[in-house]
């Protein structure tokens, strides 16, 4: 992966395509996405799909990191290491309760990622090799009135460790600088790379990457 800043996608098939009537037309509107991100540059997709099937999962991950080989683009799976194994994926991404990065990494191959999701500053002590933090901001993701961090709870997670912490959780370009002024490397996101007008603030992943971008330079 690049230093930073990082630019994650995070994947929702659920909230991409509402009115899909099949998982098969949710999963070919996820490729969809994910091919225009990896064309619009971004550095990490979180294929987070955690009840597909395993059969469907590596089928769609196998086509994306084919679609990615040549680019900076590194794909990770979300939880299921045996998928992101069979699929060729980059490395995988933690829950919070998983496993310890430690027993992962010996069943990954040599340079594989290992992310994994933190809530509070003490779950940095894991071995991962970058953090995805949050709640930051209010998320369209999460309940009403779910509880968040923001950039104070962020920056104390990036004081905690010396590894990489992405935000996650209501970022747009408007506030994402504020992520990287708390020490963050980078953001995750689902809501504002859904294609444009989809949900409020989403810009699809061409207009999120140069917005996000633009606000880092």
């Amino acid at each position: 992966m690049r230093p930073f800043p990082l630019l994650c996608l995070v994947t929702d098939r659920r909230r991409l395509s509402p009115a899909a009537r099949t998982t098969r037309d949710e999963i070919a509107a996820v490729e969809r996405l994910l091919i225009d991100a990896i064309d619009a540059g971004i550095d990490l997709i979180q294929i987070r799909e955690r009840d597909l099937e395993a059969r469907d999962l590596a089928a769609l991950t196998r086509r994306i990191v084919a679609r990615a080989v040549g680019t900076a683009t590194r794909v990770l799976v979300n939880d299921r290491a045996d998928v992101a194994i069979a699929a060729g994926a980059h490395g995988v991404h933690l829950r919070g309760d998983g496993p310890a990065s430690s027993a992962i990494r010996q069943l990954l191959p040599p340079g594989s990622t290992i992310g994994r999701s933190i809530h509070e500053p003490g779950e940095t002590r894991d071995e991962a090799d970058c953090f995805i933090f949050g709640t930051v901001f209010p998320s369209g993701s999460k309940a009403a009135g779910h509880a968040v961090a923001g950039v104070t709870g962020l920056a104390g997670a990036v004081r905690a460790t010396g590894i990489r912490v992405l935000a996650i959780g209501g970022i747009t370009p408007a506030n994402a600088a504020r992520c990287l002024a708390a020490g963050a490397a980078g953001i995750a996101a689902i809501g504002v790379f859904l294609p444009p007008g989809l949900i409020s603030g989403s810009l699809g992943p061409a207009g999120a990457v140069a917005a996000l971008r633009e606000e880092w330079t």
